[in-house]
């Protein structure tokens, strides 16, 4: 892998070396490093661009990377990646997407990653985008994640976007067994033209289901965001939606929540707030010695820390 390469797996998987664990790193489209261990398997699909990672029952406190790099302008790619966790395993998934584009075409990565998840398990996943290089060709994301919870399974989603991506549209769906719990954090910031959806959907089917999605975002310059939520309470379950999200310059967001109770002892809550940073804030952290534009980028950082 070149200098490039290596800094985008920096920045959108925390590698600055080989993984100890199970691993699949794909670069420009062609694998570029593969390991297993004696409990996960990965394994290339012969029908279309993928993998399968199969993770046997029981296996505990080990992790698996996936990241993918592009660095090529103009190349486009579709990969579909399956995820077959056996019952009562406790893992950690590391993928993540980093373009850097310094030429005149359009660079674009869309990925298809589903979750087949056993009896009580623990899973986070984390996913982390990152865009870089000064052509005029986009970067575009398209990342689509379903999920399907055993009972009693826990899921953690960790999406992470905050630099250098054009164009991403993000969908999630999943689908909750009884007792099964959802939590996903989403931090997103957005600058220049860009524009950024991202689109939940969960159905809480089982008894003693539930699920948290809070979504943190910052839009900048002439950016355009859009957030959809939707719960579904199918059974006597808990759901909570929020969307908080600062405004900046001429940008734009809409936030759209709902929820649907279809039975009596679903308990389901949506929030969602936009606004300005307060000139207070401001005003407060520039008697501290800061420049005005200092002080709304610590208000940022800290915002989506």
């Amino acid at each position: 892998m070149d200098e490039i390469q290596k800094m985008l797996l920096e920045q959108v998987a925390d590698l600055h070396e080989v993984p100890a664990g199970a691993y699949n790193i794909r670069a420009n489209g062609v694998s570029a490093g593969r390991a297993t261990t004696a409990n996960i398997d990965i394994v290339t699909k012969e029908d279309k661009q993928g993998i399968d990672i199969v993770i046997k029952p029981g296996t505990k406190k080990e992790s698996v990377h996936i990241p993918v790099v592009l660095s090529q302008s103009g190349l486009t790619e579709m990969v579909y990646n399956d995820f077959y966790i056996g019952d009562d395993c406790d893992i950690t998934i590391v993928a993540g997407c980093g373009i850097h584009n310094s030429g005149d075409e359009a660079s674009k990565h869309d990925g298809i990653h589903s979750f087949f998840i056993g009896k009580n398990c623990h899973v986070k996943y984390v996913e982390k985008h990152y865009g870089s290089g000064d052509g005029k060709g986009e970067r575009i994301m398209n990342p689509e994640t379903i999920i399907e919870m055993g009972e009693n399974s826990y899921f953690e989603l960790e999406t992470v976007q905050i630099k250098g991506v054009d164009s991403t549209d993000r969908a999630t769906t999943a689908t909750l067994a009884a007792g099964a719990k959802l939590v996903v954090t989403e931090k997103l910031m957005t600058h220049g033209k860009q524009s950024a959806k991202t689109a939940f959907t969960v159905d809480l089917n089982g008894e003693g289901s539930s699920a948290n999605i809070v979504s943190r975002s910052v839009a900048r310059d002439d950016s355009y965001q859009l957030f959809l939520s939707k719960i579904n309470g199918n059974n006597r379950c808990a759901g909570h939606s929020e969307c908080d999200g600062i405004i900046m310059d001429n940008a734009k967001i809409s936030a759209i929540p709902e929820i649907t109770a279809n039975c009596p002892d679903a308990e389901l809550i949506h929030e969602a707030a936009i606004g300005k940073i307060a000139g207070e804030q401001i005003t407060k952290l520039m008697t501290l010695g800061l420049t005005e534009e200092e002080a709304e980028s610590h208000i940022v950082n800290g915002f989506l820390k």
